[in-house]
């Protein structure tokens, strides 16, 4: 039988990124003895008022169809929330509600580019932006922010890479996998770009709330770049809401009734109790956001602590998320091999970083979202790989 050319526009390499993972997550199914470093779940409960609004909602029977760009009172509390963490004066208008930020990814995708536009995306970069930017048709066009220069944005590179045919530029502040947060300088020459050459920008700031260095600034609130700017956001990470799937787009109003049309034909609006929920979550949980932040915090620094002198590694202070981003290119391995090597010798998984691009190919992502007490397990079990690995005849050589 045959299928769709569509089909294959959505596979592409960051596909496959979720192998070990999956490998290590039906492993611990059967009761193995695996840690789990690999993905950014967060293993706090969703806070007790959050599922209570959830219950209320259901138990008052909203469980028909809703305005499918999102009910007003979540679009006035997400924008209330982008007022206040990006400084972008916005209201319910700008916002559309989705399934998550993937979900918003997609959407703003398929209705700001197509075939034969190109789209510039900074690596290391999301594993699913290469589908979800060819899917719409259009050519993603890779530019390499260098590990010599920390992962930061390299505006020279970015600039080179514009041509006649460029249509968007997808930026993730702060940056999954790195942890990198870009500062208000670094920001304004992407603006810069966009503004000369009229284009897009599609912020990914899933984590910003979510920082633990410095102040996150959002590129929508810089001069001229509210009317060409697509602000993706969601609760997932920041409320422990990863399986609720409340995710957003803030853009402007134009844009936003295209993305009305799309949601009319592929996601006809949230469930009513979710939006409640999520809407609960914005306008109550503050405090709750802060009190992860910190977790995070303590955890990022444990990590950082116990493996930064670890042998054949470095690793990359991470300003904002729930990663760590580690270069084992000392080892002689690559990424991959790394990763599935230290996987069966001691049941830690952790990403394997090429498949956020070629630019992380030797590093790894390691995800802080366990218990300060396993996390320190995990910790000691990758020194001991990397030490195991050391002392190899080859290592020993210089090999």
């Amino acid at each position: 039988m045959r299928f769709s050319p569509f089909v294959e526009r959505i596979g592409g390499e960051g596909a496959e990124a979720w192998a070990i993972h999956s490998a290590a997550k039906a492993a611990m199914a059967e009761g193995a003895d695996v840690i789990m470093l690999s993905i950014g779940d967060p293993d706090f409960s969703t806070p007790d008022m959050i599922n209570a609004a959830a219950k209320s909602g259901l138990d008052a029977g909203d469980t028909h169809y809703t305005d499918i760009v999102g009910n007003p009172p979540l679009r006035a509390a997400i924008a209330a929330q982008h007022r206040r963490v990006n400084g972008q004066p916005v209201g319910p208008e700008n916002v559309m509600a989705f399934a998550g930020a993937q979900n918003a990814l997609f959407a703003a995708s398929m209705c700001l580019t197509g075939p034969g536009d190109e789209v510039i995306a900074l690596e290391p970069m999301y594993v699913t932006y290469e589908a979800t930017i060819r899917a719409s048709g259009a050519t993603l066009v890779t530019v390499s922010q260098p590990e010599s220069n920390g992962f930061r944005p390299d505006l020279a590179s970015i600039e080179a890479a514009v041509t006649a045919r460029t249509r968007a530029i997808y930026i993730t502040n702060p940056n999954n996998p790195t942890g990198v947060m870009m500062t208000r300088g670094e920001l304004e020459g992407i603006a810069d770009i966009a503004r000369r050459h009229d284009l897009w920008v599609v912020s990914d700031e899933v984590y910003s709330t979510l920082t633990f260095e410095g102040t996150h600034v959002g590129i929508a609130s810089l001069p001229g770049m509210a009317e060409r700017t697509a602000t993706i956001s969601s609760l997932s990470k920041s409320h422990a809401m990863t399986g609720w799937r409340v995710g957003w787009v803030v853009g402007p109003e134009e844009l936003i009734g295209h993305l009305a049309k799309l949601g009319l034909c592929m996601l006809y609006g949230l469930p009513g109790f979710i939006q409640s929920a999520a809407t609960k979550a914005i306008n109550d949980g503050a405090q709750e956001v802060e009190r992860m932040r910190g977790i995070y915090l303590r955890r990022r620094d444990l990590v950082y602590r116990e493996l930064a002198d670890a042998p054949g590694m470095k690793v990359l202070r991470p300003e904002a998320g729930m990663f760590l981003f580690a270069d084992i290119r000392e080892t002689g391995l690559s990424s991959t091999e790394f990763a599935w090597g230290l996987y069966r010798a001691t049941g830690v998984s952790v990403l394997d970083a090429s498949a956020f691009g070629k630019t992380a190919a030797g590093f790894l992502r390691i995800s802080y979202t366990i218990g300060e007490e396993e996390l320190l397990e995990g910790c000691r079990r990758i020194r001991s790989y990397l030490t195991g690995l050391s002392n190899r005849p080859a290592a020993r050589a210089g090999a």
